[in-house]
């Protein structure tokens, strides 16, 4: 009896380790967009070396300051994935974690930096083309945390063609308001640059920033083409970007918009977005399904 217990208990430890997804960090790019290396790290699946499936692909963005680390390091993502999926809550698939720097995700107005270019006509064909993804728009994802929740929805509300689901954390989304009377805000967010504002004109909404307006977009993109996108957007109630991301949440429901809204108790932390991601890699995972 001991011996049998003992097989089924090396069995049992033997799944749990095979079932172990491993994370790759600061892999790179070379990329023509940018004129540089750009670096990214990865999650690939537990089977991923043996299998030969192809996976359906999330794309989850770092935040401002941070880099292709922070969720690798500080988001725990291989550890919560591994549950996750293990579980059976979540499906099989590769997470992507570019370095985005502090472009915010965008081409900005001088054209310096096209971080949008790069991303939609070099990183995704790039990543498609090297790993056993499942390419079509259906098994492609995007997620992220302030900053990279605000690029999440950049990208799902210009590029409803090549994303199935968003899911932004906190995401980092400003007014007209913050932008025509808060010039303190601009400079700490470098924003200036980014969308080419002149401080001393009166009217500082440039055309950059309103290509660039997730509030804007969510008001003004064709419902059909939003639709074309499930959305869960999640935010702290003691996060000072709840506000904001409220009126997105408004703005969506009066026109409509299919998509998912939480607020929950937290901060704009890590242990917050941490507390976040299982509910993300199941929301993304039953948008990946038929």
């Amino acid at each position: 009896m001991k011996k049998i217990i003992s097989f089924f208990l090396l069995l049992s430890i033997s799944s749990i380790a095979i079932s172990q997804g491993k994370t790759m960090e600061s892999l790179t790019i070379h990329s023509k967009v940018l004129g540089k290396d750009v670096r990214y790290s990865m999650y690939l699946p537990s089977d991923y070396e043996t299998s030969q499936r192809k996976y359906p692909v999330l794309y989850l963005l770092h935040g401002y300051s941070d880099d292709e680390t922070g969720w690798a390091q500080f988001g725990e993502v291989q550890k919560i994935a591994n549950e996750t999926i293990s579980k059976g809550d979540a499906t099989q698939m590769i997470i992507v974690m570019p370095d985005a720097g502090v472009s915010w995700y965008i081409n900005d107005a001088a054209g310096k930096v096209k971080y949008e270019d790069f991303f939609i006509n070099e990183f995704i064909p790039f990543i498609d083309s090297v790993y056993k993804t499942r390419n079509k728009k259906q098994y492609r994802a995007v997620a992220g945390l302030s900053m990279g929740g605000y690029g999440s929805f950049i990208y799902a509300m210009k590029h409803p063609d090549l994303f199935s689901a968003a899911a932004p954390l906190s995401a980092a989304i400003h007014s007209d308001y913050e932008i025509t009377e808060m010039p303190d805000n601009l400079k700490n967010y470098k924003f200036i640059e980014l969308f080419g504002i002149d401080l001393a004109v009166k009217n500082r909404l440039t055309e950059t920033w309103n290509k660039n307006s997730v509030l804007k977009l969510a008001a003004t993109v064709a419902v059909e083409k939003l639709n074309q996108v499930h959305y869960y957007i999640d935010c702290g109630d003691d996060d000072r970007l709840v506000k904001a991301n409220m009126e997105l949440h408004s703005i969506f429901l009066d026109r409509k918009v299919r998509h998912e809204f939480r607020v929950r108790d937290g901060a704009h932390n890590w242990p917050y977005w941490r507390s976040a991601l299982p509910e993300v890699l199941k929301f993304i995972s039953e948008s990946f399904h038929r």
